[in-house]
């Protein structure tokens, strides 16, 4: 019988920097291909969306499936399921909140462990939620942050976001007035906004200093969160998945424009492998839109910890069954 993971058991268990390096692992095994990864299923329906990933790795002997939906007010649930490919057997039911939060921020760690910074380095942020923040601290684990700057629409999430990230990082963080101020001299900048719109969130003029940019808001093909003019000064832009280019809107835009010729662009599996080289100078985009190998890299991580303790395995309770679909807040 599947063993069941919830929220608060999967808390802490692993850091920041565990994700980031269980994510390199993933794509030295994906650059070997010894993985697989199918494209997104994609369901939208009255007031809400499904989302559904599967992705499997040949090497660890696992593959996974997750499946998410949007409820209008609601917020998002996620569920990861985890199979062991001998057999495939359903080993493991485990929430998806923290997994997903997690690493979307270790991706951008994985990248960012070959671009080199000189420092003193200041981040700039646009966004003030869950990826937000996981973006900042995985950043924060690679880099000897001087200072970060952060804008939302929101004031008061700007705000505590500000206040609550100086504490856990014990690094200056201020909330500023505009997505310009946020960035602008910047030497890294991250996006993870909310924003649904085709109006992209970031405009690459504002970028004068810019070394490194990881945008992990967008994944949708009909919005755009960073503009052309970013992929366009880009020297190299860098995906986190194979099927990107067809599903987040700005990079649909950026082939169609001719702002993502081949040369330009690699895969972080590429990039991890050293089969395509980081530029020394100029801008490097990390355009993130998730997978599942992404998902399996944690899942089986938590599953292997976690998975054989005593009692887990047993059947579960209806406040674990409840906590094992969390509900996190859009915005």
């Amino acid at each position: 019988m599947a063993v069941m993971l919830g929220i608060d058991q999967l808390e802490g268990v692993l850091s920041m920097g565990d994700a980031i390096d269980l994510l390199e692992q993933t794509s030295r095994h994906e650059a070997a291909g010894r993985t697989f990864i199918a494209p997104r299923f994609n369901a939208d329906f009255d007031r809400g969306a499904m989302r559904f990933l599967f992705g499997a790795d040949y090497e660890r002997g696992y593959a996974v499936t997750k499946a998410y939906h949007i409820i209008e007010g609601a917020g998002v649930r996620y569920i990861v399921t985890l199979y062991r490919l001998d057999d495939g057997e359903a080993l493991a039911l485990i929430d998806g909140q923290i997994i997903t939060d997690l690493r979307t921020g270790a991706a951008s760690g994985v990248l960012a462990r070959r671009v080199p910074v000189a420092g003193p380095i200041h981040l700039g942020v646009i966004g003030s939620g869950n990826q937000a923040r996981a973006q900042v601290e995985s950043l924060a684990c690679v880099y000897p942050l001087t200072s970060v700057s952060v804008f939302s629409p929101t004031r008061e999430n700007r705000e505590r976001f500000a206040r609550e990230m100086s504490v856990k990082l014990a690094v200056p963080v201020r909330s500023v007035e505009s997505a310009e101020a946020a960035v602008r001299g910047h030497d890294i900048v991250a996006t993870a906004s909310g924003s649904r719109s085709a109006d992209p969130v970031l405009r690459g003029k504002w970028l004068d200093r810019c070394r490194l940019l990881c945008a992990v808001g967008n994944t949708r093909e009909h919005a755009s969160e960073i503009d052309q003019r970013c992929f366009s000064d880009a020297r190299l832009v860098v995906v986190d998945s194979p099927v990107a280019i067809e599903e987040a809107g700005d990079l649909i835009h950026a082939e169609k424009s001719g702002c993502l010729p081949h040369e330009k662009r690699a895969t972080l599996a590429q990039v991890v492998s050293g089969e395509t080289a980081i530029p020394r100078e100029g801008l490097i985009v990390f355009k993130s839109v998730g997978s599942a190998l992404q998902d399996l890299s944690l899942a089986t991580r938590y599953y292997e910890l976690l998975g054989t303790n005593d009692g887990l395995a047993s059947e579960p309770s209806l406040a674990v069954l409840r906590k094992t679909v969390a509900i996190r807040a859009t915005g």
